[in-house]
């Protein structure tokens, strides 16, 4: 007779998935840090600046004007026109409020389009390195993730011809992101139109196009492939306010897609969570209906940073680095460290090394395994100078000890 447990009792669909790699170091980071340890936290994908007082003020006044009651479920018709006036201006996607679903952050809107498009078995080809989530997402949708890694010496940048060799009967949708998490990736106009020619050979392939980072950009001006006219009524382009605007805790992401995958994204949404916070929605409408001078400095900062690390990771050997072109983010490859050991602790893994760097530096860091690449680690540059220095330092410390 066999014996039920609690976990006998949960779905098979929850047991399939795995715990987010980020939040799971970024609890443990916190734990040591409650016992004293003076931890510095670069495994949390999160602007360390505040949100611009002219957002913050505007959902204050929402909150003195009362509007503190449901909105629409895919959000208030001027925030949805003032993001479609915002793509079509910025990214030239030309879409109306009707094509616009607001929803409680942009990884909402990415598991409500997969929920809305994938059937069991269908395939989703993803770009590697990924975001942790995009995996775990297509098994909820269940579907079948189909891996196309981009190496270090491309920039981590997946080829257009290993993309065309993934694609199979079975291929329903592709997801990446551009400025990627976590390798600081930026795709170019020239290399999304190479991908897009190669979709509008598939009719039924759909791109969901992850540009959440899209102020966060060094390189250039930021290009969406869904303004690719042989293609734009199969993409789906999701964004948000969280990194650009440093509005993590806010919980405001949103997606332009055809109406009818809009429709479908509303139907999902309103079973789930209904519209997002009101008052998050009048801070979000202050924020893409304004300037981009705090979002242009912060970037400013970004960069500077992502140079004095790139730097100081070149110093430490047998440490591999690119230079990232976006995002907060360096993904450095640490494969010379792998079957190392320090005082009986054996580096199997990248997710070993990251805990290394946590229990003996007091460094937090993310492996590259949950982003799909095992033989690198994360570490996000937002944090003050000084924390970096101090973190790197630790970090060159810990790996001379590994023999």
């Amino acid at each position: 007779m066999s014996t039920i447990t609690e976990t006998n009792l949960l779905s098979e669909r929850l047991r399939a998935l795995s715990e987010s790699e980020t939040l799971a170091m970024t609890k443990k980071a916190r734990e040591l840090a409650g016992q004293g340890h003076k931890v510095i936290s670069l495994s949390v994908g999160e602007p360390d600046f505040q949100t611009p007082q002219h957002i913050k003020d505007a959902a204050k006044k929402a909150i003195d004007d009362g509007f503190t009651f449901y909105t629409p479920v895919p959000g208030t018709a001027e925030l949805r026109q003032a993001i479609a006036d915002k793509l079509k201006k910025e990214n030239g996607l030309d879409y109306t409020a009707e094509n616009i679903v607001v929803s409680t952050g942009a990884k909402q809107s990415i598991a409500n389009v997969l929920l809305s498009i994938i059937d069991p078995g269908d395939e989703v080809i993803i770009f590697a390195p990924y975001w942790v989530s995009y995996v775990e997402m297509v098994k909820l949708a269940e579907g079948k993730s189909v891996i196309v890694e981009g190496t270090i010496e491309n920039d981590y940048k997946v080829k257009p011809s290993d993309l065309e060799a993934a694609i199979t009967p079975r291929t329903k949708a592709i997801l990446f992101s551009s400025p990627c998490n976590p390798s600081g990736a930026v795709f170019s106009k020239e290399e999304l139109t190479a991908i897009a020619n190669i979709v509008a050979k598939h009719e039924r392939i759909f791109v969901i196009a992850d540009e959440i980072y899209e102020y966060i950009n060094f390189e250039g001006t930021h290009f969406s492939i869904g303004s690719v006219p042989a293609i734009k009524d199969r993409v789906i382009t999701v964004n948000g306010f969280s990194k650009g605007y440093a509005m993590t805790g806010w919980r405001v992401g949103y997606i332009g897609a055809p109406k009818w995958i809009a429709a479908a994204c509303d139907k999902i949404q309103g079973q789930v969570t209904s519209g997002t916070c009101s008052i998050a929605q009048k801070a979000a409408y202050a924020a893409v209906t304004g300037d981009l001078s705090a979002a242009k400095e912060m970037a400013v900062a970004y960069k500077r940073r992502r140079d004095l690390v790139t730097g100081l990771l070149k110093e430490i050997p047998g440490v591999k680095v690119n230079v990232p072109q976006g995002a907060f983010y360096t993904f450095p490859d640490i494969s010379s460290y792998i079957g190392k050991s320090y005082n009986g602790t054996v580096i199997n893994k990248a997710s070993d090394l990251a805990m290394f760097l946590l229990n003996e530096g007091h460094v937090s860091s993310v492996g590259g395994d949950a982003f799909g690449a095992p033989n690198c680690i994360r570490i996000s540059f937002a944090a003050s100078d000084d924390n970096l220095k101090e973190a790197l330092r630790r970090i060159k410390e810990c790996l001379a000890k590994l023999k």
